[in-house]
Parts: C-alpha cells; structure tokens; sequence
C-alpha cells in the first residue's frame, strides 16, 4: 500500500475533482465602460447567476411582446455567451418576490402578488383572467434547477407552499442551507401599513414547531419595512436594518422562535425599500478573520409620517451619507465616506479585486410608481444618476469613492432595475420599469426597459491568470489544495505571488437595490515560488463555519495584482440541505521561494528561501522539505 506520508497529502488530489483550467474572457470590451449586448425579452426586476453562463430574469406581470403558454412571458434565461434569451413560464404573479439558493443548489423565488390584468389591477379571479393568465403568487414557492442546456423550467408544486402570503418578502440562506422567509405585506402597495402588513418569517423547509413565528421589529417599523435588510453573521446570527431600526436576531433561540436584540438606529437615512439605500456585506477575508462589515449608502431621510403620496416626492433630495457596523462586535455606527452624490436605487456589487461597484440609480424621490399628479410619467424617482462610481474598502477615509477612468452611463436605470457580477469580471446591467405594465413610446421618461449591457472594470483587457487545479467542491475546513499559476499567470515575476489571492463569491439574487445572499470570502494561503517563475498555491478550505458563507453553489477566481481570472463554479459544502460537518484546518506550508544555486531561474538545483512577509497565517513545514520528502517516500514505495 501507499506509504503514509504520501497517503496523505495526495489523498485530497485523488479525491477532488478538479476543472480545467479558465481561459480569456471571450468577451470584447472598453476598460470603464458600459457595452450594449442584448434584450432580455422580459424586464429584468429580479435576477441570478444560476449558471456560468446563464443569467435567470424574472418580472412582473406585465403585457410584454414576448408570450409563452397563449400568454405575456414574466420570465427568462438569458444566454451570457449569444446574447440571446428564451422565455420561461413561472407560472404564478412573481411581482416583488424574494429569492435565493438552498443548499442543494436549488433557487427558490417566493412571493409576490395577487392575479392582476390590464395595468397591474385585480383580476376578478384568483387563477387569473385573459390576457395574463397569471395564478395569484402570494404564497407561492418556485423553484429552478439551473442548466445550461435550455431544458429546465421553473416549478410551483402544489405540495409546497408559504402558510401566509408575502409581497416583498426576503429571503436568507441559512448554515444548514434552508432559508428563512422574512416579513413582506399581503396584497402589496407602495409601504406598509398595520392592516395590510406580514410581520412575521418562517423557514423553508420549515422548522420549529409553527409554521411562522411573529418578529415584533417589523410591528414597530411601518410603514418602510419592506424587503427588511438581512445577513447571515459568522456568529451565526442574522443581522437586520429595518427602516430606522437595526437589531440582530438570534433565529435559533426557543426552538426556532428567535431573540431579537436590538441596536441603535441607522444614523442619517432609511436604506430599506422605498428608500432603497444600496447595501453590501464587504469582504470577509483572512486579514479581518472573517468578520462581517455591512456598508449602506444612500436611501432618504423620511420619517415614518412622511411617507404619502400627497406631495411631490420625486423631487425630495436622496441622502448622499454613509455608514457601516460590525455587528458581531459592535453595537457602534460608523460613519464612512459619503457618495459623490445623493443615490437611491443604486446597486453594489462585489467584484472579484475586493472593491465595489455602484451603479444605477437615481438623484432625487424614491422606489414605487403610481398615477398621481406630480409622477415623472408615474416614477416617483427622478434625475438618473449616470456616473458609476467604486467603493475601495481599505483605502484611507476620504479616498474610498473614485471614478476616475469610469464612463457615465447613457440609459437611466432606476425603480426595478438590477447589476450583477459575471464570471469574467464584467457587471450585467439590466432593468428599469417604473410603470404598472408595459410601457414604451418616444413622450415616456422612464420607460419599460429590456437593454442588456455590461459594464467592463478597468481590469478587464488584462492578461488573466489561468489557475490549474481549481476544485469542484469546498468544505468547511479540510485537507488543503493545490493551484498553479505559470510565469505568465505572474507576469514574469514570481514575487507576484505576494499579491495573489484566491477569492469565492456568491452574486445572490438581485432586486429592489439589494442582492439577498451576496458576498466574497478571501481564502487562507500560502505558497510556494519556482525557479522557473511559476508557482503553486496551496489554499485553505473554506472556514469551518458555514455562517462564513452559506453551503451551495458559488464561484471562485484568483487574483493577481488585482487582476481576476475567469471565475469557475464551485458547489460550497455538501450539496445538500442539512447540518455541514466543519472539519480541521491543516497548518499550510511556509511560503517559499526556490531560486537556482547557479543564479539562473532554469538551473536544475535549488535553495528554499522561506517568504515571512507573504504569508496570511498558519503556516508550518516549508515546502520545499515536504516535497522532497513526498518524493522520497514515493520513490522508496516505487523500488
């Protein structure tokens, strides 16, 4: 049998499938600027990355060109690669629903509205009346295995279903992959009220004894607390910013039942919907020990008797402030670099070199639309903000906005409009339809809009890294793995594996200027440099704690000198729905580098210097002495 030693450090290679290795982007683009690319048949309110190449977009119930079933389509798969779309049948009203992914990799997409005809009013019947033919969707739960082959289509069993019905509901993946269902109203509107509200959550699959529980934050938030503002902490616990109250809420306690414990107000703005401030979790990465930071900027100042209809909303001034917390450890606000300008209906997007992209949105007003006097067209936002702009997290304070080099955008995207990351770096852009139904024509300011474009950092023309040995599936903890990088991957300069990360990012599912589940987890590493110029990391697992990033499918790039590769799909933990079993971490190698005795970087012979200052953490036996002795043991195995 295989010596010891060499059973275990090959065991992970003869156990874990690995992917080929990416290539170059196959897309042309402008470094800081936006390209059109396509139409997505259906306006894009609701959007996720269900597979590498095919972007899920989900609408409302609205009289688009596109039919499916005798009837207006409200859903499509949008093919990354042509550029073209196929439309889906999602069965029931999906207008304002929540969504995410399980465990298993399985996106659910729950809520939404009731049957409605012509303009978005009432149909007589809750199956639906001609021309829509859309079944009432408030407790729906839809469900989508993604597939890159066109075969797949979404499905509303009749056995499952919410046990009360949720219009702008979010939704969290929990750490054993199930999600919990939180808040939303009825029967909808432009806030909430007391008569019409849904102050409670539940679990799919469920848990606990009750089917829904009551959270007493969303009594006390009305009439802005729609789509509450959700993360899953690394404690374990969530984190919720509800209109101008914060708490964090220990969904575990009393049988599932939870605790809230309540934080100080959200200084200077209302981020939740119909503010609709942008809001991100930052990076969670080894230098912070995975802890969790949740930027918000943007919104307005409303106060909850503020909120009507009876004047001009669309021209009141959107706040340009703001703030982040670190809620495992701090009850403190902190008040962080301010927008460029005022921003509501922005979206942020992490993006693979660790800062973050904002984009979209709006100067002046608020999320909603309707039929009053003082409407632009019926939008109750105005003035497009058409610069981008990009949060720098560990820049000094007062230099994290920059736009330098960033193109203004030409179309306006403001109520139900969406970005989202791709997997060569580029940022799907899509949306924009504040309107009851479709509506289109030269004399209408904001209107319904299916362009497709992407929007291309200024990273993107640049030689990408192309990593070999990228796994097909992360644990929580374990047997670390290998990637290598070519001296190209380095351009020509093996120090370059100082500044190399390996980084893993879920796009969430996007809506309403916020993405329900995203974030970026920096893996632990070191490395090991050789004479040739080539390299090989050697990456830690995944945390063992699947609060850190929740198990299913995600995405992982490495990153040279801010430069991304290609990213790949990963399925995070075990695939399925249930407890994930958080396993040791294996101390890493000394980072090293081999230079040769002869001074030439292709001599056969070679020194091991051991690198002190690019290492992150844990690091033990130098490389290079457990090569040899894997060699040796392999050898004497052999002879």
């Amino acid at each position: 049998m295989l010596p010891t030693l060499l059973l275990i450090f090959l065991t992970p290679l003869l156990t874990t499938p690995v992917l080929a290795n990416p290539g170059q982007p196959t897309v042309s683009g402008t470094p800081g600027q936006f390209q059109l690319v396509g139409n997505s048949l259906v306006s894009a309110q609701q959007v996720f990355l269900g597979a590498p190449n095919k972007m899920y977009i989900v609408d409302k119930v609205e009289n688009n060109p596109t039919t499916i079933a005798g009837h207006p389509a409200w859903a499509a798969e949008y093919d990354l690669d042509s550029n073209m779309a196929r439309a889906m049948d999602i069965v029931t009203n999906s207008f304002c629903a929540g969504g995410n992914v399980l465990g298993n990799g399985t996106w659910v997409n729950i809520g939404g509205n009731q049957a409605v005809t012509w303009g978005g009013n009432n149909a007589a019947d809750s199956t639906g009346d001609p021309p829509y033919d859309d079944p009432d969707g408030g407790f729906s739960i839809r469900l989508l295995d993604p597939c890159d082959d066109e075969t797949c289509n979404w499905v509303v069993p009749d056995s499952i279903s919410m046990t009360s019905r949720r219009w702008y509901p979010t939704v969290e993946t929990l750490e054993d992959g199930s999600c919990i269902i939180i808040g939303g109203n009825q029967f909808g509107g432009f806030i909430n009220s007391a008569g019409n509200s849904n102050p409670t959550f539940e679990y799919f699959p469920p848990k606990g004894s009750d089917p829904n529980y009551g959270l007493p934050m969303l009594e006390n938030t009305l009439p802005a607390n729609l789509y509450p503002l959700t993360w899953l902490l690394p404690s374990g616990n969530l984190f919720l910013q509800i209109n101008w109250a914060a708490a964090v809420f220990n969904y575990k306690a009393n049988g599932f039942v939870g605790t809230e414990f309540p934080f100080p107000n959200i200084p200077a703005a209302v981020r939740t919907y119909p503010a609709s401030g942008a809001s991100t979790m930052l990076p969670l990465t080894p230098q912070n020990n995975w802890t969790a930071t949740i930027l918000f900027c943007g919104g307005t100042n409303l106060e909850p008797d503020q909120w009507g209809t009876g004047w001009n909303l669309a021209k009141y001034p959107t706040s340009d402030s703001c703030v982040n917390i670190t809620p495992d450890k701090s009850t403190t606000w902190v008040t962080d670099d301010s927008l460029p300008q005022g921003r509501t209906l922005g979206n942020l997007v992490l993006l693979p070199d660790q800062t973050v992209f904002l984009v979209n949105g709006a100067n002046t007003g608020v999320a909603g639309y309707g039929n009053d006097s003082w409407a632009i067209g019926h939008s109750y936002a105005d003035n497009p903000v058409y610069q981008p702009t990009i949060y720098h997290p560990t820049a000094p304070a007062g230099s994290r906005f920059q736009s330098a080099g960033l193109s203004a955008a030409t179309i306006p995207r403001l109520y139900h409009s969406v970005a989202i990351l791709l997997l060569d770096g580029s940022v799907f852009i899509s949306g924009s339809n504040p309107n009851p139904d479709y509506t289109v024509g030269d004399d209408v300011a904001y209107p319904t809009e299916y362009r497709v474009e992407r929007f291309f950092p200024l990273y993107y023309n640049k030689r990408r890294p192309e990593p070999g040995g990228l796994p097909t599936q992360l644990t929580y903890g374990g047997a670390y793995f290998n990637v290598t990088l070519s001296s190209t991957d380095l351009s020509g300069d093996v120090s370059n594996l100082k500044n190399t990360k390996v980084v893993v990012i879920r796009q969430g599912f996007t809506t309403h200027a916020m993405s329900m589940g995203q974030r970026l987890v920096e893996l632990d590493l070191s490395y090991a440099g050789n004479a040739d110029g080539s390299g090989t990391l050697y990456v830690s697992q995944l945390p063992p704690n699947p609060a850190i990033i929740a198990p299913g499918p995600a995405f992982i790039f490495v990153v040279v000198n801010g430069i991304p590769s290609v990213g790949v799909q990963v399925m995070c933990g075990s695939g399925k729905i249930g407890k994930q079993t958080p396993l040791s971490v294996p101390t890493l190698p000394l980072a090293s580098f081999a230079t040769s005795v002869n001074g030439t970087s292709s001599g056969n012979s070679t020194v091991v210097n051991n690198d002190k200052n690019g290492a992150f953490s844990r690091h033990g036996t130098p490389t290079a002495l457990v090569l040899v002795a894997i060699l040796n043991a392999f050898l004497g195995w052999l002879f």
